[in-house]
C-alpha cells in the first residue's frame, strides 16, 4: 500500500489542464488540414483523386469535406506542391454540417446551446452511446475520455446505460440496417429535450462504407444533430472540445497558429 502511495505522488497530477491550457499533442498527431490554392498547378486533380472517400474537390475552387475525411494522409503523399498540411489543430467539431467543408485555413464553429438548453445540460449532462455498425475505433476514444488523462467526469459530463437516464445520443458508425431500428428504439426512449451527437466520420457521412448497400451513410437525415464530432476516429481532445463548446464552457473560439504536423 505504501509503494502504491509512493508511486502515486512519484507521478503527479496526471489530468490534463484543459481547458485553461492548450494541450501538447505529439508531432505526428494529424488535426485539422490546411489548403492552400496558390501553391495548385492548373488542372491539377491528383489530391483529389487519391482520396479513398471523395473528400476532397480540386481543379478550381479547393475544398475539404472533415466530414468525409479520414485523415490517412493519401491526398498528402499525392500532392508533390504541398498545397495540404495537417496541423496539430485538435479543434474539429462544428454544429453545422456545410462548416465542416473547408477551403483554406479556417477552423469550423461550434455555436453553443441556447440558454434554456445550456441551462438544463451545462452543469450535467448524461450521454447514452449507439455503436451503429462503427469499427470500434470511435468507442476507444470515447473510453479514453473517462482515464485520469481527460477525465471527462470533472465537467460533469458521464455515459449512462439506459437512455432513458440520458440527455442526449451520442452515434458512432454508419448505421447500418441492422442497428437502424435499434439507433431510432434508443432515440425514442431519451426524454426531451434531448441532444444527437455524431461521432466519427462514419456517423457523419458513411466513411469508407459510403454508398453501401447496407449503410445509410451516417446519421444525418435519419435523426436530428446537434453536434458533429469528425476525425477516423477523432482524438479525445477534439470530443472534449466540442463538447464544452457546445455547452458554453468554451466560448474562444478565435484562430491560434498551430504547428504543421511532420
Amino acid at each position: 500500500m505504501l509503494k502504491i502511495l509512493a508511486t502515486r505522488v512519484e507521478q503527479g497530477c496526471r489530468t490534463l489542464p484543459f481547458p485553461s491550457a492548450l494541450a501538447t499533442l505529439p508531432e505526428r498527431f494529424r488535426g485539422r488540414p490546411t489548403l492552400d490554392h496558390s501553391k495548385c498547378p492548373d488542372g491539377c486533380q491528383a489530391c483529389a483523386d487519391a482520396c479513398p472517400v471523395q473528400a476532397l474537390q480540386a481543379g478550381g475552387a479547393m475544398q475539404l469535406d472533415l466530414g468525409r475525411c479520414l485523415f490517412c494522409r493519401d491526398c498528402l503523399d499525392a500532392c508533390p506542391e504541398g498545397a495540404i498540411a495537417y496541423t496539430r489543430d485538435y479543434r474539429l467539431a462544428s454544429t453545422k454540417r456545410q462548416d465542416l467543408v473547408l477551403q483554406g485555413d479556417e477552423v469550423p464553429r461550434v455555436h453553443a446551446l441556447d440558454q434554456k438548453m445550456r441551462k438544463l445540460f451545462g452543469r450535467s449532462l448524461k450521454l447514452r452511446e449507439v455503436c451503429a455498425g462503427s469499427c470500434n475505433g470511435c468507442e476507444m476514444e470515447l473510453q479514453a475520455l473517462n482515464n485520469v488523462v481527460f477525465d471527462l467526469g470533472r465537467f460533469g459530463v458521464q455515459f449512462v446505460a439506459s437512455p432513458r437516464h440520458a440527455d442526449g445520443l451520442i452515434v458512432t458508425g454508419p448505421v447500418t440496417e441492422n442497428m437502424r431500428v435499434a439507433l431510432l428504439n434508443t432515440y425514442e426512449a431519451i426524454p426531451s429535450p434531448k441532444l444527437v451527437i455524431a461521432v466519427g466520420a462514419c456517423a457523419i457521412s458513411g466513411g469508407p462504407f459510403r454508398d453501401s448497400a447496407q449503410v445509410r451513410n451516417g446519421v444525418e437525415g435519419l435523426l436530428p444533430v446537434d453536434l458533429y464530432l469528425p476525425g477516423c476516429p477523432p482524438h479525445p481532445l477534439t470530443l472534449l472540445d466540442g463538447l464544452l463548446r457546445l455547452l458554453g464552457r468554451i466560448e474562444d473560439q478565435t484562430a491560434v497558429n498551430y504547428p504543421r504536423s511532420d
